[in-house]
């Protein structure tokens, strides 16, 4: 079933490509916006305004999750699958589209405004972390967005006490890659965001069902 849902996840993105088109658009505009303000970026204004362009793609590209399908397409999923497997498959999905779009955003902002990034491999481990926390916190909220009629204005005040601590353990965990910040006990701040994520996909296992019964 779990298979099953993330094929459809696909073939719906395959099928209406103008949004993923959109996204990365958006993703490359920010970018030149960067490139034409500044050539050269110092690495504190680089992580900030990294992060900054990788939130707002997540949020262009997770709201769509549950607001492009209609009432009686999910009254048919209801019908047919487990409300944990559904909201599992997005999860997985929205995570790699994420992290697509992040490995996106890092090359082409790196060619523009320089990659002062030292620590490749922590950077890589962040970017996975952060596209998983942004798949699990924004699919949930989208999914009680969708129940309103202004969904993305909706999505947008949700998202933001829940996204913050995400946010900003990211940015210091950059800033420890970029050797901005002299700290050898980082591992204590991946385990904060696991932990973030943790208690993130269980509330969310837990309130999706009620929320999908709706």
């Amino acid at each position: 079933m779990l298979f099953t849902l993330l094929k459809k996840e696909f073939l719906l993105e395959f099928r209406q490509r103008y949004a993923i088109s959109g996204i990365v658009l958006y993703v490359f505009s920010m970018v030149f916006v960067v490139y034409a303000a500044s050539i050269k970026v110092q690495p504190q204004v680089w992580n900030v305004l990294f992060w900054l362009i990788v939130l707002f793609a997540s949020i262009n590209a997770v709201v769509k999750s549950f607001v492009q399908e209609s009432g009686a397409r999910q009254l048919y999923y209801y019908q047919l699958a487990d409300p944990a497997m559904l909201l599992l498959a997005k999860i997985i999905y929205n995570t790699l589209l994420l992290l697509v779009l992040s490995l996106l955003a890092f090359g082409s902002y790196s060619i523009v405004a320089g990659n002062p990034v030292k620590d490749i491999g922590l950077f890589a481990l962040i970017l996975l972390l952060g596209s998983l926390g942004f798949s699990i916190a924004f699919t949930f909220i989208a999914s009680i967005a969708a129940k309103a009629n202004n969904s993305a204005t909706l999505m947008a005040i949700l998202s933001f006490p829940v996204i913050m601590p995400i946010l900003l353990t990211l940015v210091r965990l950059s800033a420890i890659a970029l050797r901005l910040i002299q700290d050898t006990s980082y591992q204590r701040d991946i385990v904060n965001l696991l932990a973030i994520d943790t208690i993130l996909i269980t509330l969310t296992f837990v309130l999706f069902p009620y929320v999908w019964r709706d």
